[in-house]
């Protein structure tokens, strides 16, 4: 059998007590179901050496185990933070311009998306986003220009409907 074959065999017949076992510790099914999907794909990665073991399954069991265990301790002091500062502020909710910028934004093409979002929230320069999207900068330009004109033609076809 291929290593392959061998480690999905391992996973079938074995995923599900994995999850019982956790489940017993966090009493979630879909944490225990997370915690035991990456237990399983750091044991594929290391998958030479682990089936090697006398029981391959205990070191999957434990790997869940303790991430588990790390997920309950996270919550934990996240719980302890929130009662030590309270509930966050309460935000207004966005005025009607705002939720008509982010529709807007939201119904062009991410290449365009991307430089206006990095332009103008971000505020950074042509040349830097050029870099971090690995583009000239002259793209990165004419991005900007047809973004911002898409951006326009949306909103204003989204202020006519709303004006009728």
């Amino acid at each position: 059998m291929s290593d392959t074959a061998q480690f999905e065999h391992f996973y079938a017949t074995t995923f599900r007590r994995v999850v019982g076992h956790v489940y017993l510790i966090t009493g979630d099914t879909h944490a225990a179901e997370d915690c035991t999907q990456e237990a399983f794909s750091r044991a594929v990665v290391r998958w030479d050496r682990i089936r090697a073991y006398d029981a391959p399954y205990a070191w999957v069991r434990r790997v869940a185990h303790n991430l588990a265990c790390t997920r309950m301790r996270q919550a934990r002091r996240a719980r302890a933070a929130m009662a030590r500062l309270g509930p966050p502020a309460s935000q207004p909710p966005a005025d009607e311009h705002t939720v008509l910028v982010v529709q807007g934004i939201r119904a062009l093409p991410v290449k365009y998306r991307q430089v206006l979002v990095t332009h103008h929230l971000l505020d950074l320069p042509v040349r830097d986003i050029a870099e971090r999207l690995g583009v000239p900068e002259a793209t990165v330009k004419t991005r900007l220009a047809r973004g911002r004109r898409r951006l326009a033609d949306v909103s204003s076809r989204t202020a006519c409907r709303e004006a009728k």
